[in-house]
């Protein structure tokens, strides 16, 4: 007698745990010594935001009082984040799906999601050390005083509010060619900046403007970052669930078209 053997095909070896947890930390890791190693990359997005505040909420502000210099602070910081996210994920994933990288890795067996978790942290780290520079510039060049949990507060917001921007990094990523990208993200970058009031308070900006503003993700992230340091009295919840808004919509946006386009 033959014994027929059935096989389940849907029946696929699972990786255990551990080793699905290895797989996202060497991914990660992998990312951050890439970035390490391209400093002509990183050193830009976080030294930018630094010199603008050194020149705009240390020196220009001197004669405006501590307030001023506080208020950039929180302002610039969120310029600053901004920047990780959109470009870390947006120009770097574009240049990926050019080079073919992009299918290489979804050929790899790895989790599909610790290629995106690995730049995120990348992009997390980035913002915190955007965040960690102004903080230093402020406290000692600036003057400005700060308990230890506005700081923390601070570092926090910058730290996670990087997190819509990499959505929406992400999302210009699978639309545009890599040689593309880096002139369309800075068309979002800088106006979003400017209308949002980060290079200058919202009261000095025209009325339309004003009106505009809270469309755009970093309006949101300034009033939590000026919350953090203590210069707004707004509720928090508002802003929070639109920038996770914001990140959720623009995440499932960029992971339709990766599906459908590659």
């Amino acid at each position: 007698m033959e014994t027929v053997m059935s096989v389940n095909p849907s029946a696929a070896p699972v990786m255990p745990r551990r080793r699905v947890l290895g797989a996202y930390l060497e991914e990660a890791r992998s990312e951050c010594l890439r970035y390490m190693r391209a400093p002509g990359f990183m050193l830009p997005i976080m030294l930018f935001p630094a010199m603008f505040y050194l020149l705009f909420g240390v020196l220009m502000a001197k004669s405006n009082g501590a307030d001023a210099a506080r208020y950039l602070l929180a302002s610039y910081g969120v310029f600053g984040v901004m920047s990780p996210g959109l470009f870390g994920f947006g120009v770097s994933l574009a240049l990926e799906r050019d080079g073919g990288l992009l299918t290489f890795k979804r050929a790899l067996p790895m989790p599909p999601g610790a290629y995106l978790l690995g730049k995120m942290l990348m992009a997390m780290a980035a913002a915190a050390v955007v965040i960690l520079l102004l903080l230093a510039m402020a406290t000692s060049l600036g003057h400005v005083k700060l308990s230890l949990l506005q700081a923390i507060a601070l570092l926090l917001t910058g730290t996670f509010g990087v997190l819509p921007f990499c959505a929406v990094g992400m999302f210009v990523g699978t639309l545009i060619k890599g040689q593309g990208a880096p002139g369309m993200l800075q068309l979002i970058y800088l106006p979003m900046s400017f209308m949002s009031g980060l290079w200058f308070p919202l009261p000095m900006l025209p009325k339309f403007l004003q009106q505009i503003a809270p469309i755009w993700p970093s309006y949101h992230l300034d009033r939590l970052a000026l919350t953090a340091v203590g210069l707004n009295q707004e509720a928090l919840l508002p802003h929070t669930l639109v920038l996770i808004g914001f990140a959720v919509g623009f995440l499932l946006l960029a992971t339709w078209r990766l599906r459908h386009n590659g």
